[in-house]
């Protein structure tokens, strides 16, 4: 099974969709969030921390979460972790809407480069598989 990736972010769904099991969610950060929760739910595990980097929910529109490719038993740990994401999402109010098209390249960018990093671990544990 391949790992599962849970992203907003169009430059990581061209970069990835084919190799991942990626889940695109045609959304908001908070909803990429809920998504990524949902499937903690489910059984599966986080891989990489949902609110990774130094932006500030409310300062970005793109989110990337690495997850475990297996459900198994629900993860009370990545579960938690998840429910906190959302609410620290919900305390900082909503993104900013104004953006210029240059940049959400940037912030789309940013948001790859740290879950690519997360990626490059995974894929080198075969646990994760």
């Amino acid at each position: 099974m391949k790992l599962t990736v849970v992203s907003n972010n169009p430059l990581m769904q061209a970069r990835w969709a084919e190799r991942l099991d990626f889940r695109f969610v045609d959304g908001s950060y908070r909803d990429v969030l809920l998504a990524a929760r949902d499937l903690c739910h489910c059984g599966r595990r986080l891989l990489s921390h949902p609110l990774s980097g130094s932006i500030k929910p409310n300062e970005t529109p793109y989110k990337s979460i690495l997850l475990s490719g297996r459900a198994g038993i629900t993860d009370s740990a990545s579960v938690e972790l998840m429910e906190e994401a959302v609410f620290t999402a919900d305390k900082f109010g909503p993104v900013r809407r104004d953006w210029r098209d240059r940049e959400l390249k940037d912030f789309q960018l940013v948001d790859a480069d740290l879950i690519e990093s997360a990626l490059e671990s995974a894929l080198a544990d075969p646990l994760n598989l």
